[in-house]
């Protein structure tokens, strides 16, 4: 517990804002908990029509405040003394309008009287449509907030609510953790908590991941890829890490920051993946969630090619490096315990999941279907088919954070039967 670890048990309050991001602060929370951290929630009108406070209440284990003229909640504790009692105020989500207020001073409601009378640090996750992210008006009062000594995660980029893409998602609750551990520890070094659930945990454990495309390039301006973002493969290495391990994520081009308290490797090409995977080992357990080019152009070259000079009309390719296949055939002192490999298929998931498994020589495939319509390539959800020798277990459609860390948990267990043996 991260609370045996700090100098006392620290506070958070937890104001959460009007959008459908709330739902997440739901599990924030438990994080939160789980991390030995007290929540006190604040809930404000918007943030009560998409969950409620009975909910908020039974996770913190304490009132949820929602009305500033609450005259029982004034008299057993004042606005004042709530916006004072907490070492960190995290608004999750920050809406435009709550931003708006805390940067002009308004004090309108119980969240923004809370945000002008604390004399704590805040750190706010921005939750919102993209083009109000943009808006000149907002990113004036991020910057006046950041000005006043506030602290931001996020947003990050991707698809949102109202069907539009871009910057505007809040941040995934494991980041915000994350970020809210880092204010509590500027001067040393914390480690995340074990998530519960995780037999064993994986604490003493090197996990080593790999995420997002590969870009082979054809010249400096072009380049062959692929449609993934890494939002899989960096929620495998943040559920890892909340399970204790220490991870290792090799990363291709992404729009995604890279994940605190996690070592990242950014690569552009198969090749320089498979370099940094290699130097990275040993590992107790291989995750190659990457969607590496199976082709890169045979030769790559200096300058533009012109189409008018008929450049484009034929790309001579070679194989790259086939890196969960190597990793797969080490022999004993580097074969990680685990090497899973994932199989992303549009047609007969299972036959081409299962051949891609005893053709590579890893222990388990994580296959799903991104086929058009899907929505799984590049979407936050995720429909999986875990085999293995032991057979065929198939998940239910989940965001890919909930399956992300239902892997660590069976890896957990796996390892930990491993080391049993």
């Amino acid at each position: 517990m991260i609370s045996d670890q700090l100098p006392t048990a620290k506070r958070v309050l937890l104001i959460i804002g009007g959008g459908i991001a709330a739902y997440k602060s739901l599990y924030l929370i438990r994080l939160l908990k789980t991390a030995g951290i007290q929540v006190t929630g604040v809930l404000t009108a918007g943030g009560a029509e998409f969950i409620t406070p009975l909910s908020v209440g039974g996770l913190t284990g304490k009132q949820c405040y929602t009305d500033l003229f609450d005259l029982n909640a004034e008299a057993e504790m004042g606005h004042i003394e709530l916006s004072r009692s907490a070492d960190l105020v995290v608004v999750a989500p920050a809406t435009a309008d709550l931003m708006a207020k805390c940067a002009n001073g308004h004090a309108d409601d119980l969240a923004s009287t809370l945000l002008l009378a604390t004399d704590k640090k805040t750190l706010f996750a921005p939750a919102m449509n993209v083009r109000m992210w943009h808006h000149p008006a907002t990113q004036r009062n991020i910057h006046q907030l950041k000005e006043d000594g506030a602290i931001f995660v996020g947003p990050e980029d991707g698809e949102m609510a109202c069907g539009e893409h871009g910057l505007g998602r809040m941040s995934e609750p494991q980041v915000i953790l994350s970020k809210i551990i880092e204010a509590f520890s500027s001067e040393t070094s914390v480690p995340l908590p074990c998530e519960p659930g995780v037999p064993g945990g994986l604490e003493g454990k090197h996990i080593l991941v790999t995420a997002g495309p590969t870009q082979e390039p054809l010249d400096p301006v072009r380049y062959i890829a692929n449609r993934s973002s890494g939002k899989q493969g960096y929620a495998i290495a943040s559920a890892c890490m909340m399970a204790g391990a220490k991870v290792t994520l090799v990363s291709g081009p992404t729009n995604l920051p890279d994940p605190n308290g996690i070592k990242t490797i950014r690569v552009e090409t198969a090749r320089q993946m498979q370099e940094a995977c290699m130097a990275a080992l040993p590992a107790d357990c291989a995750v190659m969630c990457a969607a590496v080019a199976d082709y890169r152009p045979e030769i790559e070259t200096a300058h533009k090619i012109k189409k008018e000079r008929g450049g484009l009309k034929s790309i001579p390719l070679t194989e790259n490096p086939d890196i969960l296949k190597e990793v797969s055939h080490l022999d004993n002192s580097l074969r990680p315990t685990l090497v899973i490999g994932f199989a992303a298929e549009t047609d007969d998931v299972l036959s081409h999941a299962e051949a891609k498994r005893r053709r590579k020589g890893c222990d388990w495939i994580v296959a799903n279907d991104v086929s058009v319509g899907t929505g799984i390539m590049g979407g936050d959800a995720n429909q999986v088919i875990i085999l293995s020798d032991d057979g065929q277990e198939k998940w239910p459609m989940a965001e890919k954070t909930q399956v992300a860390q239902k892997l660590a948990e069976r890896i957990a267990v796996t390892l930990s039967n491993s080391d049993a043996d």
